[in-house]
């Protein structure tokens, strides 16, 4: 298999090529290096079966000879990010899935949209399922994302339906593990920075909203199988053990062995959801997928790698 990643030097990208390349396959790497690090995929640069071009994927993509599988994940993913580059993200949602779908085109292969679970919003109901259409504000700061994703589920389909494409669609739900960016301001970077450099772990509203966290072994998992099976409908991907933001600092403080203490403030922005869990029973039936890393393994492999980073930067 010949593959293309874009976004491939992201967090869930550089996972992606490693697993793609222990399976023997071959890789093509896109990434204009906006959000992702040349660092997540230095280790890959001696790998014949692997080859990195810097470009932004809302330009023409052009990649001779033969090519079996396409995955978009290029995108600003977190909320500071895509505060920072709202229209990169609505560029990467509409102008770059356009590209890499037409790519996949042209070369009769499989595309598979990185998706997410903020298409559902500010969920209205609990756990969220492929067949809920969402709770968005298309104009509100979050709505470069949400809305992006959106269109490039609907674009996704529109190619499917009028070209016969052979589409997935992965809605990923809340991932972490190594790689991860250490001021990227999602709640697991800036919990475990924080409770590692013994300062205060800074909890928005009054901490009862909460989220459900996949290690990023289980993700990329579930994603490959969906990737190589027949259905062309979304699919969560994403851990149902739920759990608060509040009592999730709490753990992390625990974990860590840190002096810290949790400090609430109120939330920057509007419209962050207070509820996050999926429904996976889709992903068991068709891909026979369910994670198998508990949160208390995966965040002691997360932990090591914060350690070794936050020493870096303290050193």
């Amino acid at each position: 298999m010949i593959t293309v990643v874009t976004g491939g030097a992201g967090f869930i990208g550089s996972h992606f090529c490693d697993y793609l390349l222990g399976k023997g396959d071959k890789v093509v790497c896109i990434d204009n290096l906006i959000t992702g690090s040349p660092d997540n995929i230095a280790h890959l640069f001696g790998n014949e079966h692997f080859r990195f071009i810097k470009q932004d994927v809302t330009d023409y993509l052009h990649i001779p000879g033969q090519i079996d599988l396409v995955l978009h994940f290029a995108s600003p993913a977190s909320p500071r990010d895509y505060l920072e580059y709202p229209i990169q993200t609505l560029k990467v949602g509409s102008l770059g899935t356009h590209k890499a779908l037409g790519l996949a085109l042209a070369k009769d292969a499989t595309f598979l949209l990185a998706s997410t679970s903020e298409v559902y919003g500010d969920p209205l109901i609990h756990p969220q399922s492929e067949d809920y259409w969402g709770n968005v504000n298309p104009i509100g700061l979050r709505g470069v994302y949400d809305e992006a994703k959106r269109f490039a589920e609907a674009l996704t389909m529109a190619y499917h339906r009028t070209h016969n494409l052979d589409t997935k669609i992965a809605r990923i739900f809340n991932t972490y593990g190594p790689r991860m960016r250490l001021n990227d301001g999602r709640a697991l970077p800036e919990f475990m920075c924080s409770a590692l450099r013994g300062e205060p772990l800074k909890v928005f509203g009054d901490g009862s909203q909460t989220r459900s966290f996949c290690y990023v072994d289980d993700t990329i998992e579930g994603i490959y199988r969906l990737a190589v099976s027949e259905t062309h409908d979304p699919v969560n991907i994403g851990n149902p053990v739920e759990i608060s933001i509040g009592e999730f600092a709490e753990e992390i403080i625990a974990m860590t062995g840190s002096g810290s203490q949790v400090v609430y403030q109120d939330f920057p922005t509007e419209g962050d959801p207070k509820v996050r869990k999926p429904d996976i029973t889709r992903a068991g039936q068709l891909l026979g997928w369910e994670p198998r890393i508990s949160r208390e393994e995966g965040l002691a492999r997360t932990l090591s790698y914060f350690r070794e980073k936050v020493a870096e930067l303290s050193g």
